[in-house]
């Protein structure tokens, strides 16, 4: 298919859509140097190799998982021009969001009552990274809930429909990319030691 055929609408969502693979990449290829470091500190004597992860995570991959379900439940609500159910899926994805990041500081809490900090003297290469890898990721939740709330907000002004869903369904993909970066992390950090 020739990108530079079609009319300027259909030019416009090809444009932004693959503006969006490229963050995407972009991203993908973020993690993967923080994983891969992580892989090489590993080595080092003053690695933590029977550290395991808080509760807090496991429970946040749920409901990271749930969110995504949610999300698509949405869709295929407002495919169905069902804006009643679209509306309740889209603040239940919502409300799972805020839910996961709140399991997320949980987690936190917990490594920091086990006596390791981000920085400082009761800190460790180990910790670190497992801070940074998730708190990374938690901004991009929360470029993903800012794009909800977006969201939210155009379909109570009702610019979806079942025929105009672009930007439901940018958002939509970058909320189930963030969805299944969390689970790499999660399994990366819980079987990487």
């Amino acid at each position: 298919m020739d990108l530079t055929q079609g009319t300027t609408k259909e030019k416009n969502l090809r444009a932004k859509k693959m503006i969006l693979w490229f963050a995407i990449i972009s991203l993908i290829m973020s993690f993967a140097a923080w994983t891969s470091a992580f892989i090489v500190s590993s080595s080092r004597p003053d690695w933590l190799k029977d550290f395991q992860l808080p509760n807090s995570f496991a429970i946040s991959t749920v409901v990271i998982i749930l969110s995504s379900f949610s999300f698509i439940l949405a869709k295929r609500a407002l495919k169905h021009e069902n804006r009643k159910a679209t509306t309740l899926w889209l603040l239940a994805t919502l409300v799972l969001g805020v839910f996961f990041i709140y399991n997320q500081f949980s987690g936190f809490q917990q490594i920091i009552d086990q006596g390791y900090n981000f920085t400082g003297p009761t800190s460790n290469v180990t910790m670190s990274y497992i801070y940074l890898i998730a708190m990374v990721h938690i901004l991009h939740v929360v470029v993903g809930l800012i794009c909800l709330l977006v969201v939210i907000y155009n379909h109570f002004k009702q610019k979806y429909q079942s025929s105009n869903m672009l930007g439901f369904e940018l958002a939509a993909t970058f909320w189930h990319f963030i969805d299944i970066l969390w689970i790499y992390l999660f399994l990366f950090l819980y079987f990487v030691r």
